[in-house]
């Protein structure tokens, strides 16, 4: 038949062919002649099937005439014809399931023909030999074909390491089948932590690259996609599922079998053995089906989650960037915080409404889900676009979601089916009696239907709910520093704490409804054999024998299994549902529209009465601009929000074009973002950004772009770690570092947005001399945005001014040439400066690895871990959770001696020699009714102990999960500043949300299981010891068994566990990096390279997650083929000890569940030591070390006025390793003062500002603020008297009153007095919107709400770091009038490059490599030379 289906290989649907597999590459022509050549195993098989088919001829002629062994003669030569035909060299599955059933057909006719075996029987004998023998050769043969080339493919048992490929790929079936080709990474394992070059690379038809390309040619939803893609491996999966579930439910039909045996004196007792043997033969059949099942369910899962994830990743990088609406707020969400305390109070002092108010909540948490909903109000959610936070969780959460759908597929088959047949099984065994019963159920799953609907909506509420919750912690994260220093991040920690506990509330309604959907299943279930069995005595008036109540029993409770499995198939598949509806969404949200830039042959860059608007927004941002380019130096200057910014997104094809024409070239550019994005990776890889290295081109780009002197202080010059986003650069460096990049580019095309403000006089005036008058420029059109235009006068072949969105075109005159960089330049330039570098100078390193690895724990998880986990349930509510299951394990044991009762009060003789509980009722042939009522009463209380127990399970877990998050949130919070320094925010994300989302999700289920599984098998050696003792010693032997198995398993599996969480980072990292840089990378046209990128991160996570459950496979096949050995055993011992039939069935339904409660306490134990991984690495966040709070709890005036700032020979040293950043500092700023820090970039200016947050504590010397001491003040109370103003401000999702005073400290009138103070021009209100990290808004922009803020706080003492290098000259001039005048009360610190800083300052001090140079009056400074004013623009 296999041979017959390829004819119409042609003509199958695409979902049923193999959506990956590898090619047959061409041979050369020394093995084209060796193509068809077959291997000596096809030799061996043809010898094998002709022996067979010639012994099995003789046998129809042979000691007698058979016509009916003509038959297997037949087969025999179909398979002699096929090996003739096809020349097998890899292993002919056909032909191995063909020799399967020959060996079969051959021992039933032995054991049913032939008591004893004679000569005259050797042709037989021999046939059935050479199916055997020809099985053995097949299991031996390869899978794939030998002569294909395998250099890059590990062998089977060779030494495990990541530079080969999986095994998997070179395997023979019996090494698939038994799952042995992971002995030597289970040998690795057990000798030393695995670690990622320890793991195979992934097989060939797992590798993300080949997936995404094949995936991404499918057509349709990707719901569609995604069945095509995985097909038919859920036909594979639902085909060995329902293989399993056949042999499942032939047990108990094979148990009936058997205690009839035993029952019946005239029957021997190797009839009872055979039906023993048979159900081991099934058993063995259902584990290999089952190791299948799981290869393939693993392979549907990691495929289709791969293809998600990756899919999700690209379209991150080509949707449309939506802007910010910043339209006013509808309703007044700024109503200040005590408000809204007395209106809860008073609320709340309603105590005798408590009840009430609650069965109100249960009647809305109930109807809700029932009224119709506002679909105006759905669609204008579906209309924004999604978050960063969304799309983390789509990635995360969502994709998983639908991912383990797939794997679960056959159980949605399965399950129901498992569940009609148990009920055909019944009705077999009980008759009509069994209809009634139905009725139960139908009633159960009536409610149920009802329930789910309430899932639905409640489950979509939840994942909203998670949504906003993620967006905040991503928030609290990235902005964590600038909270910190303005002393918000308690605040901000309680706005997540209040996401969270919304997220938990909605998680609460759906367990409530999950663990009532189980209730109903499980009660319904138990009334079906309740009410079966009172019309099967009661009304039909039959007995219930032992041989008709265990099976009756035991199909019961499969089909309880079945039942039960359903609610959580529902569950589970509307979450699914849920996920799905939400990345179709995510797809369909608009790209970036590449046909709006027109396709040009030159470099012509134009735009003709061009109009731009932010995507999402209807408003012009640039109104009928007419701009060309030419070749050269183009300055576009302009005041705060006037589009400069705009301008250049448009040109890029960020902005949505409402009319007009563009045209620019189809070429990458090379663009310089206002704020610089780095990557974590050294200063030479950021600046290549994956071009070629040229050395005399990178040099020249170095020097340009003045990084010489920068790179000779690095430890490791341009090899140097710079940590993520640039951590361990100063402001002006990133900001070199990025225009480097754009500029050693061979784009020609340059779009820099503002490189020079963050850049001192001096520094600035040497890259406009060497960068934009110099040969690296040259013949590239450049576009170069700033507010230092005296710099550029001479240089711009053309000017563009922008007022409100229009543009104006100023062409240079002749008198800009006599004005070329007419700023004094320094006495040293910085060549000279180069050249006289001290040697010592060159050794001195700033750090060269600002990222520590991720820590990966050792062995398995510690008691402690637990124990917090344990504490942070509370341990009273898990000593009742517990108590609750032991009492349910009881109550489970009644009810089976109870049955055993029932069966046994039939037979007169076995009841008279029985002892128990249940002697004193009546017999049941005499009077059934105390029987079936007993029955009830049981079945109900253990179907409510059975509620009760995931109710408490579900309980202790919440409170564990909300306690963990809370604690390890505020760790976070009140971290030492090193720590941010030195953890990526994908780790931190990592944690906070992929390892607590198991927290939440799966732990406590788990831990209920493991519970369970121990509790019932304590009651299980009860059991033995009071009925038959011989099985505790058998008990004992089999659990050492189980225990050594999974001693080899544990040991890796939680290696590679722990290997999957800490690659799971980067992914995390690589999407941070995606969304922080997006505009970077699609100007350079890197899109590309960057999914590339993420598809390695992929393959390295799957990779781990691949062989940990290819050693569930291991671990499976064994303790099934040991649990289904066992079985036959204790058969063995029960029918030769002679015990009754109801003792026998009572002792193997026991034995049975002590077998299953070995076997799934070992795997339990196993999965919820994976588990609790993700418990280690949160519970790592609780044992962080927290910044010192401070001792000194300082007067409310301090400090005053006049109290001076003095530091006293101080030094600072970021970590211990590390040079200093502050050296022997000492100073006095006068209280009062208005005083400007100046240096060259990377001087220590920002650490002096971080010293007075006391963010960085001197290691010697002293800082003191009007008297007192910083190191000892209480933090909270100096960062809320202190305020600085760091060069890029932190702005808030919400309303513009929200980002100026998040505390509610101040009123409205004072918010809209600083802000028409500050940006009178701009039309802000107090409910204006502002986006997450100000989107839509300019640099400058930004800049304004940040001092805004600052002059809304007055305190007595202001820092403000370059606070004003994004906003033009005469703005900067009215915000320092406006600064004088608001905070003429207060010690003013400035940090600055601008000459207008110094000449209103006070005071001055000079900073040089940490050290001080220089420090005074600013007039006297000024007035002393060009040293100060070089510094300056």
């Amino acid at each position: 038949m296999t041979y017959a289906l390829r004819l119409f290989d042609p003509y199958r649907p695409r979902w049923t062919k193999p959506f990956l597999k590898e090619s047959k590459q061409r041979l050369d022509e020394l093995n084209e002649g060796q193509n068809g050549r077959p291997s000596y195993w096809a030799y061996g098989l043809l010898s094998i099937s002709l022996i067979g088919c010639a012994a099995q001829t003789v046998t129809v002629f042979f000691p007698s005439r058979q016509i009916v062994a003509a038959y297997p003669s037949l087969a025999w030569g179909v398979a002699v014809a096929i090996i003739l035909v096809e020349r097998p060299r890899t292993a002919p599955i056909s032909l191995l399931v063909l020799f399967v059933f020959l060996l079969l057909s051959q021992l039933v006719v032995l054991s049913h023909t032939y008591r004893v075996v004679k000569a005259q029987d050797t042709p037989l004998a021999l046939a059935l030999v050479s199916a055997l023998c020809g099985i053995l050769i097949i299991l031996r043969m390869p899978l794939r074909d030998p002569q294909l080339p395998k250099d890059d493919i590990s062998r089977p048992y060779g030494t495990p390491t990541s530079n080969l490929r999986s095994p998997e790929d070179n395997l023979t079936p019996w090494q698939y089948m038994s799952v042995s080709w992971l002995t030597s990474l289970i040998s690795v394992g057990v000798k030393k932590q695995i670690n990622d070059e320890d793991v195979w690379d992934l097989p060939y038809e797992f590798k993300h690259r080949r997936l995404h390309n094949a995936f991404r040619n499918l057509q349709g939803s990707v719901t569609r996609r995604l069945l095509q893609a995985n097909g038919m491996d859920l036909v594979f999966t639902t085909s060995l599922g329902l293989v399993e579930l056949t042999a499942t439910l032939l047990t108990p039909v094979l148990l009936q079998r058997l205690l009839a045996s035993m029952e019946n004196p005239n029957s021997p007792r190797s009839s009872t053995i055979t039906y023993a043997c048979i159900s081991l033969a099934l058993r063995l059949v259902s584990a290999q089906a089952g190791v299948f099942k799981l290869w393939y369910s693993r392979r549907t899962y990691e495929r289709s989650r791969g293809e998600m994830i990756t899919m999700l990743y690209e379209k991150t990088l080509n949707r449309k960037i939506i802007g910010a609406t910043q339209q006013p707020k509808a309703k007044d969400d700024h109503k200040p915080a005590d408000q809204r305390v007395n209106s809860s109070v008073q609320s709340s002092k309603k105590w005798y409404n408590y009840p009430q108010s609650i069965l109100k909540r249960v009647y809305e948490v109930v109807v809700e889900p029932f009224r119709s909903k506002n679909a105006a109000q759905d669609s204008q959610a579906t209309k924004e676009g999604a978050s960063s936070g969304k799309i983390l969780n789509l990635m995360r959460n969502d994709a998983y979601e639908i991912a383990q759908r797939f794997w679960d597929f056959p159980d949605f088959v399965v399950k129901p089916l498992g569940a009609i047949f148990a009920m055909v099984l019944i009705w077999r065994l009980l008759g009509w009696s069994c209809f009634l019963g139905i009725l139960a159920l139908v009633a159960a799953q009536a409610v149920n239907v009802l329930i789910s609907r309430c899932m639905i909506y409640w489950e979509k509420k939840r994942r909203v709910a998670t949504d906003i919750k993620l967006q905040k912690v991503t928030q609290f994260i990235d902005s964590i520093r600038h909270l910190r220093w303005y002393g918000w991040q308690d605040t901000w920690l309680q706005g997540v704490m209040d996401a969270r506990q919304k997220e938990l509330n909605l998680r609460i309604i759906q367990l409530i409804f999950f663990t009532s959907l189980q209730f109903i299943t499980r009660y319904g279930s138990g009334l079906f054999l309740a009410v079966a069995f009172w019309a099967f005595t009661s009304l039909a008036g039959r007995p219930l024998y032992v041989d008709l109540i265990f099976p009756a029993i035991d199909l019961f409770n499969l089909l309880e299994e079945y039942l039960r499995a359903i609610p959580g198939l529902v569950t589970v598949m509307l979450n699914a549902y849920v996920a799905m509806g939400r990345i179709e969404e995510f797809m369909k949200e608009p790209d970036k529209e590449e046909s709006e830039v027109v396709p040009s042959a030159t470099t012509r860059l134009e735009l003709r009465n061009a109009s731009f608007a932010w995507p999402g927004v209807s408003k012009n941002v640039l109104k009928n601009i007419t701009l060309t380019f030419p070749v050269g130096l183009t300055v576009v200057y302009g005041e705060v929000a006037a589009g400069k910014t705009a301008l250049l997104q448009a040109l890029l094809g960020e902005l949505d074009k409402t009319e007009g024409e563009f045209i620019r070239p189809d070429e990458t550019i090379g663009y310089c973002a206002q704020a610089p994005w780095l990557q974590s990776m050294s200063i030479r890889d950021n600046i290549l950004f994956a071009s070629p290295y040229e050395e005399v081109r990178y040099r020249q780009t170095l020097d340009a772009c003045a990084l010489v002197p920068d790179m000779a202080n690095l430890k490791h010059g341009d090899l140097s770690n710079i940590g993520e986003n640039g951590i361990g650069l100063s402001g002006g460096q990133k900001a070199r570092v990025a225009l480097a990049r754009a500029v050693y580019s061979k784009s020609s095309m340059l779009f820099l947005d503002d490189p020079l403000s963050a850049l001192d006089h001096q520094t600035a005036e040497y890259i406009v001399r060497k960068l934009l008058s110099g040969p690296l420029l040259e013949d590239r059109t450049t576009l170069l945005v700033t507010h230092r235009t005296d710099l550029c006068y001479g240089l711009a072949r053309q000017w563009v001014e922008l007022d409100k969105g229009k543009a104006t075109i100023h062409e240079p005159s002749e008198d800009s040439n006599n004005n070329v960089l007419h700023s004094t330049r320094s006495n040293e330039t910085t060549e000279d400066g180069e050249a006289k570098k001290k040697p010592e100078d060159e050794l001195a390193a700033v750090a060269d690895k600002f990222i520590e690895e991720e820590k990966r724990a050792h062995g398995g998880v510690k008691l402690r871990v637990y124990w917090r986990y344990i504490k942070a349930g509370t341990r009273t509510w898990w000593s009742l959770a517990v108590l609750v299951v032991a009492i349910y394990r009881v109550g489970d044991v009644a009810m089976l001696w109870f049955i055993k009762a029932w069966g046994e009060g039939y037979n007169e003789v076995q009841r008279k020699t029985s002892s128990g509980f249940f002697d004193s009722l009546p017999p049941p042939a005499v009077n059934i009714r105390p029987w079936l009522i007993w029955f009830f009463w049981l079945t109900t209380v253990t179907s409510i102990l059975y509620w009760w127990t995931f109710l408490l399970m579900f309980g202790v877990g919440y409170q564990a999960a909300k306690t963990i998050f809370a604690e390890a949130v505020d760790r976070v919070a009140h971290a030492t500043f090193r720590f941010y320094d030195t953890t990526p925010v994908g780790r931190l994300m990592n944690r906070l949300t992929s390892d607590m989302n198991t927290i939440d999700s799966n732990l406590s289920i788990h831990f209920t299981l493991v519970a369970w599984q121990l509790i019932g098998w304590f009651t299980q050696l009860i059991v033995f010891a009071s009925s038959t003792p011989t099985f505790i010693v058998f008990g004992f032997l089999l659990t050492i068994t189980f225990v050594y198995i999974f001693s080899r398993f544990l040991p890796t599996s939680q290696s590679l566990r722990r290997l999957e969480m800490v690659s799971l980072s980067p992914l995390m990292s690589n999407f941070g990096t995606l969304v922080e840089g997006l505009t970077t990378i699609r100007a350079f046209c890197a899109q590309s390279r960057f999914q590339e990128r993420v598809i390695e991160v992929v393959d390295n996570f799957q990779k781990n997650d691949h062989f940990y459950w290819s050693l569930q496979a291991w671990l499976m096949y064994r303790f099934d083929t040991l649990s289904a050995c066992s079985t036959l055993t204790m058969t063995i011992i029960a029918v030769y000890m002679g015990i009754s039939p109801g003792l026998t069935a009572f002792v193997l339904i026991a034995a049975s569940k002590f077998v299953i409660h070995t076997h799934f306490l070992c795997k339990l134990y196993g999965t919820l030591e994976m588990d609790f991984t993700s418990v280690e690495r949160v519970v790592e966040l609780l044992d962080l070390e927290t910044e010192t709070p401070g001792v000194v709890n300082p007067p409310a005036w301090w400090p005053s006025f006049t109290g001076d700032i003095v530091f006293s020979g101080v030094t600072i040293h970021y970590a211990p390793h590390l040079d200093p950043a502050l050296e022997k500092l000492s100073f006095r700023i006068p209280g009062g003062s208005n005083t400007a820090v100046i240096g060259r970039t990377g001087s220590g200016k920002s650490t002096l500002a971080l010293a007075l947050l006391a963010t960085v504590v001197p290691d010697e010397g002293t800082i003191l603020i009007d008297g007192v001491d910083v190191a000892t003040v209480d933090r909270q109370a100096l960062r809320n008297r202190v305020t600085f103003l760091a060069q890029d401000p932190v702005l808030f999702p919400g309303t513009m009153r929200q980002n100026l005073d998040p505390l509610n400290e101040y009123t409205d009138e004072a918010c809209t007095s600083v802000l028409a103070k500050v940006a009178e021009s701009h039309n802000w209100t107090l409910s204006t919107f502002i986006s997450a990290g100000g989107k839509g808004l300019s640099q400058g922009q930004r800049q304004l709400v940040g001092l805004a803020r600052a002059m809304l706080r007055r305190s007595p003492v202001v820092i403000l770091d370059e606070a004003t290098a994004s906003i033009d000259f005469e703005t900067a001039q009215n915000i320092q009038r406006v600064l004088r005048e608001e905070m003429s009360e207060s010690t003013v610190i400035t940090i600055a490059h601008r000459l207008e800083a110094v000449k209103n300052a006070d005071f001055c001090i000079v900073l040089g490599k940490g050290k001080l140079v220089q420090a005074g009056t600013a007039s006297d400074m000024l007035m002393e030379g060009a040293e100060v004013r070089g510094m300056l623009a």
